[in-house]
């Protein structure tokens, strides 16, 4: 019988593309998740990716009825299923 190992491929917000969503699952980063679920950033909300700046930073995601900007390096710290 052979074993098959399953990777489950981390997620994280800053990789949606515009209109994409995703589901909360949880943080990379202890100390900006705080910050993040005082912003409405909690596990289980759907988040949905708005737009980015000509540059592609900050970008905007739909969270919880309102928008929130976030950076990069912010974005990357939320993980989606």
């Amino acid at each position: 019988m052979a074993f098959q190992q399953i990777f489950i491929a981390m997620k994280n917000v800053a990789g949606l593309k515009r209109g994409e969503s995703g589901i909360i699952t949880g943080f990379t980063d202890d100390i900006i998740s705080l910050k993040l679920m005082e912003m409405g950033c909690l596990p289980g909300s759907p988040i949905k990716m708005n737009f980015a700046a000509p540059l592609g930073d900050p970008i905007s995601y739909d969270i919880a009825g309102y928008n929130l900007t976030l950076r990069v390096a912010e974005a990357c710290a939320i993980l989606i299923e």
